[in-house]
């Protein structure tokens, strides 16, 4: 480090000749030294002194990329649950094939540096391991020879699907396609409703609730459609619909959807939607929607916890905009209405239609309740 010259211009007074200077360049050189010692110094000290320990606890969520593949990770671990952490202990008894995809494979390029793992889990519901009952309906879906034809257990996928085990693994046999010539009549059918005026006055027409969109409708979402005849009817009118089936008393509903050249969904309404946000303009929620939302068979039916969750995944996957479109739904008694309605009005929709009616033939506490939705849009 070399010596540092400073020179400064002799001050001058104001109507005279030059000032005398009360310091001399030597210590201001000595000073100049000194300062930049002292700088370096406390720049060596820091850069080699050890990094303070930060307590997690005070650490704000996704502060850094560190934090965010942390958590990462935890979600990953997490979905595959106890049956795919390396070393934990699986049921006695399991199938081969289960056991097999249970096994956390290996990442093929080893660590991944975002996410820290090393292997990555298999995606099935943990729930499905922890019920004994789901277990043994598991077990019995992967019973099976390897690459050869699947066995016909057609109800098991429904059966697990209704006690929350979503995903269901792959499997690795071959599928046996149609399991029987799909019959004409007692699946559902209806071609006059929404196109029709019916009794009652809590049903509205299609082509009335397309003309309430504050833009134009191209794609929408039907939970648990059934036959899919919302689907049909919208098609008519150059509108996409997807609509999630559940097979019902051994009737193959998803295969007589796509009969009919609709795109049906394996999927419980308790399920969270496979959609990215705010995908659809229109989400049709059928008659037994909000309580199935519920998941009968997981014993949840018609909470208000369940129809919340429920009503959340809905609002996500429609856009700014969108039409929410509550077809008939039977409210059994005054106050499911109230609470139906209540939590609706939390979302700040605007009701471009909103009829309540009576059940003919039923409980005078029985109503109908049919509503068409504008979601507002969200900072």
């Amino acid at each position: 480090m070399g010596s540092v010259s400073l020179k400064l211009p002799a001050p001058r007074r104001r109507h005279g000749g030059p000032l005398s200077c009360l310091c001399s360049p030597a210590p201001l050189n000595l000073l100049m030294l000194l300062s930049l010692l002292s700088t370096n110094l406390l720049a060596f000290f820091a850069f080699f002194a050890p990094s303070p320990l930060h307590d997690p606890a005070t650490t704000a969520p996704f502060s850094s990329s560190s934090n965010l593949s942390a958590h990462v990770a935890a979600i990953a671990l997490e979905i595959g649950g106890a049956s795919s952490s390396p070393g934990a202990r699986l049921p006695d008894g399991l199938p081969p094939e289960l056991l097999l995809f249970l096994t956390p494979h290996a990442l093929p390029l080893g660590r991944d540096a975002r996410t820290g793992l090393t292997h990555m889990p298999a995606s099935v519901a943990a729930s499905c391991l922890r019920s004994p009952s789901a277990l043994a309906l598991l077990s019995a879906f992967m019973s099976y020879a390897p690459h050869s034809a699947c066995p016909r257990n057609a109800t098991l996928p429904r059966r697990l699907v209704s006690k929350g085990c979503e995903p269901l693994p792959r499997r690795r046999c071959l599928s046996r396609g149609p399991r029987a010539p799909l019959p004409a009549s007692g699946m559902g059918l209806d071609h006059r409703r929404w196109v029709a005026p019916a009794r009652g006055g809590h049903e509205f027409l299609v082509d009335d609730v397309l003309r309430l969109g504050a833009s134009k409708i191209r794609i929408g979402f039907d939970v648990a459609g059934g036959a899919a005849n919302f689907a049909a009817r919208m098609r008519e009118r150059g509108v996409t619909v997807v609509t999630s089936v559940l097979d019902v008393a051994g009737k193959p509903m998803n295969e007589f959807v796509a009969s009919r050249g609709l795109f049906p969904l394996l999927l419980s309404p308790a399920h969270r939607f496979p959609f990215y946000d705010g995908v659809f303009d229109l989400v049709h929620v059928g008659t037994a929607a909000l309580d199935e939302a519920g998941a009968p068979a997981m014993g949840q039916a018609a909470t208000p916890e369940a129809l919340e969750f429920f009503m959340f995944d809905v609002d996500r996957v429609l856009r700014a905009g969108g039409l929410l479109w509550i077809d008939s739904y039977l409210c059994q008694s005054e106050e499911r209405r109230r609470v139906v309605a209540k939590l609706i009005e939390r979302f700040g929709y605007k009701k471009l239609k909103w009829v309540v009616g009576e059940k003919a033939g039923g409980a005078s506490t029985s109503t109908y309740l049919s509503a068409v939705l504008r979601k507002p849009a969200r900072s």
